[in-house]
């Protein structure tokens, strides 16, 4: 979880899931636990800011077939 540059799509995902598995082991102390499950609000914020960006792009992109008229 102390990798910060890694805002790609994929790679928040990978570590939504990799602090997940962690979650489910119970082998982390309480302080441990809610310390990672702080990682990971901020981890869903990054997230969801990265779809809002991609869907932000995807909207200016004209649709296939639809060129612009002269």
């Amino acid at each position: 979880m102390n990798d910060p540059g890694d805002d790609t799509l994929d790679g928040l995902i990978d570590r939504l899931e990799r602090a997940a598995e962690q979650l489910r082991s119970g082998e982390l102390s309480s302080d441990a636990a809610a310390s990672l499950v702080e990682d990971c609000a901020i981890l869903a914020t990054r997230t969801g800011a990265e779809l809002d960006r991609r869907a932000r792009a995807a909207v200016e992109e004209p649709l296939p077939g639809q060129d612009t008229l002269l």
